[in-house]
């Protein structure tokens, strides 16, 4: 696999956003669970991942680049340091239904998130057994914007 990007979305209707996301991109998603689904589209190369987070209206959670390996998330971070950006990194963390290896880049003059990361395995549940948000960044819901980034409890 090589890089694509990532979007991820609040939604406030996981079902009519899987059905109008479906429909746009012809293509139906990779995993659904109960308040998210992901989409891995092939063209464009976009992985679409939406977070049911009623009231948030469409708005952006977080924009992030897949990669095909932990060597490759690695070598980005050191890459991105090079440049002056901060990060904070996530290893064997799990967040959004996955087991990740992952950093997020800190500093972007809008306040955007960005996360650079590989999936490891799939994953059952939204956070590793026995933690929650500030596992993988989040403010209390699953999929609201990353934070804290306190990966010591993953």
């Amino acid at each position: 696999m090589s890089r694509r990007l990532q979007l991820a979305l609040n939604v406030n209707d996981i079902g009519e956003a899987v059905t109008f996301y479906s429909r746009l991109f012809g293509t139906e998603p990779a995993k659904v669970r109960p308040g998210y689904a992901n989409f891995a589209i092939a063209e464009p190369p976009l992985k679409l991942v939406l977070l049911e987070n009623p009231g948030q209206d469409g708005s952006l959670n977080h924009l992030g680049v897949e990669v095909p390996d932990t060597d490759t998330v690695e070598a980005e971070q050191a890459r991105l340091a090079g440049t002056g950006l901060a990060s904070v990194e996530e290893r064997d963390t799990t967040c959004c239904y996955a087991r990740q290896d992952k950093f997020w880049v800190q500093g972007a003059p809008d306040g955007e998130s960005w996360e650079i990361y590989a999936v490891l395995a799939d994953s059952q549940t939204f956070y590793a057994e026995g933690h929650g948000p500030e596992c993988c960044g989040g403010t209390g819901q699953p999929g609201e914007p990353a934070v804290s980034h306190d990966a010591t409890c993953c």
